[in-house]
């Protein structure tokens, strides 16, 4: 049996080869939009993807199963279980139950309904019948993790689904307790690692067994139905915007790209009457770079770690141009243009040179010291997560998470210049430009956020009551 772990560091995500080399055949399961990766690999190891799969109708990326179906001709087979209203609603060859079988040689596949985290969701349960008669493996998707379950919450937080979350909860509580009873040394193939918002405190370890996850899961762990389905909707980070939009191309069917979109570079002269009329241009350049220069009214989202993220959040599926370094365009432009794909921003509008970007315009950076000494006149707004907010904050700030800044930002006092604050410095300088962007004048970043704050001994409250912009 051949087992290859596919992982994409800017979503946290892990799709799986799994090929019996004897039969030259092989399955995907969970493949992104980045098709050709699979493809390269079945060629070097001497396979053919004949079945393509997934766990659930994924919420964090275009699925690419059926991009890959289409370019290998392997048989795209898809879960059929969850209600009437939750299902793919376009053509695959074969539609899979509770109790269905996908063969590859000697190896099989048995389908298992495990629904709670969507509905529809199903975990797979590899045997390699030419050693074994038992699984050595499930492919668990998005319903464990090491170290945590899949939250319940999605559909009604960013599907909009009314009513989902607590009948979520409680039947992730009974498909645990009807997985549990599979063998201990079984090992566990989950879907996301650690930076994923598809759960609240899953571990960067690779993969697991059911033993281990049963001794040390806090969800094996808990004594009461009831109690699991307080601790598991308790702190579950703020489902990214993109999330509602990714489950309506996955379930509907997305797009055949074929390949990526590679955007034209554009004459400088075209940025100010772009930005004239208020058009989204992205500078990608460092916060430090942009902070010491840049045109008003563009956004700053750096291409780093987070970049997909935070595009996601803020950026939307229509025209939208990007800031880059021309020095490194080649690569770095084929590399934006894989990140965007991955979320569902196929097409981009067209790139400028950083060189034309570097304007009058600056974000004034304060420091711990001068903050705390001038809290009286300034508003503070804090645009970490809510439960990096519960477990510490600056008293008398407003609470505006990052990805909600946009919408609430009208209702921002604004009679005192406002310092944007993070946990580091980081999603903060995001803000900022943010702000500035939607006109709203005298914006600084504290430099260091919150971490230089604790770090300098400076009064911090707790408790999860707090000060907010409403909602617009």
């Amino acid at each position: 049996m051949f087992v290859k772990r596919f992982f994409e560091p800017s979503l946290a995500q892990a799709s799986y080869m799994i090929g019996c080399q004897s039969a030259g055949e092989a399955v995907v399961i969970d493949a992104n939009r980045d098709v050709d990766q699979y493809i390269a690999v079945a060629a070097d190891e001497g396979l053919r993807i004949t079945h393509v799969t997934e766990t659930h109708i994924h919420a964090d990326y275009v699925s690419g199963s059926r991009e890959l179906a289409q370019k290998t001709g392997a048989s795209l087979e898809l879960s059929d279980q969850g209600d009437r209203d939750w299902k793919y609603q376009f053509p695959h060859a074969r539609t899979l139950k509770h109790g269905d079988r996908i063969t590859i040689g000697n190896i099989t596949l048995d389908v298992r309904h495990t629904p709670g985290h969507t509905p529809e969701h199903i975990t797979f349960l590899v045997t390699d019948g030419a050693a074994a008669d038992r699984p050595i493996a499930a492919v668990t998707g998005d319903f464990v993790f090491v170290g945590d379950v899949g939250r319940p919450d999605l559909l009604e937080r960013a599907a909009n689904i009314k009513g989902t979350m607590e009948a979520g909860a409680r039947t992730l509580w009974k498909s645990l307790h009807a997985f549990a009873a599979q063998d201990d040394w079984l090992q566990i193939w989950p879907g996301h690692g650690a930076g994923s918002a598809c759960g609240k405190g899953i571990s960067a370890i690779p993969s697991s067994t059911l033993g281990y996850e049963k001794r040390f899961n806090w969800a094996f762990n808990v004594k009461s139905e009831d109690d699991f389905v307080t601790k598991v909707l308790a702190g579950q980070p703020e489902p990214p915007a993109y999330f509602a939009r990714m489950k309506r191309i996955n379930k509907e069917g997305p797009a055949v790209l074929g390949q990526f979109h590679m955007p034209s570079r554009l004459d400088a002269g075209q940025l100010p009457g772009l930005l004239a009329r208020q058009a989204l241009v992205i500078d990608t350049r460092p916060a430090a770079e942009y902070a010491a220069g840049h045109l008003p009214g563009t956004l700053n989202i750096p291409f780093n770690s987070s970049f997909v993220t935070w595009a996601g959040w803020l950026v939307p599926a229509e025209e939208f141009y990007l800031i880059i370094d021309a020095a490194t365009a080649g690569a770095r432009l084929g590399e934006l243009a894989r990140s965007l794909a991955l979320i569902g921003l196929d097409r981009i509008s067209g790139y400028f040179d950083a060189a034309a970007a570097t304007g009058t315009a600056t974000v004034r950076q304060i420091g711990t010291s001068e903050l705390g000494e001038r809290l009286k006149d300034v508003t503070v707004v804090d645009v970490r997560s809510e439960s990096e907010w519960a477990s510490g904050h600056i008293g008398g700030a407003v609470h505006v998470p990052l990805g909600y800044l946009a919408e609430r930002a009208a209702a921002l006092p604004r009679e005192r210049p406002i310092v944007v604050q993070c946990q580091s410095g980081a999603r903060s300088s995001i803000a900022a430009s943010v702000l500035e962007r939607l006109g709203v004048a005298n914006v600084m970043n504290l430099s260091g956020g919150m971490s230089a704050w604790v770090a300098a001994g400076l009064p911090v409250e707790e408790g999860a009551h707090e000060q907010q912009a409403t909602r617009a």
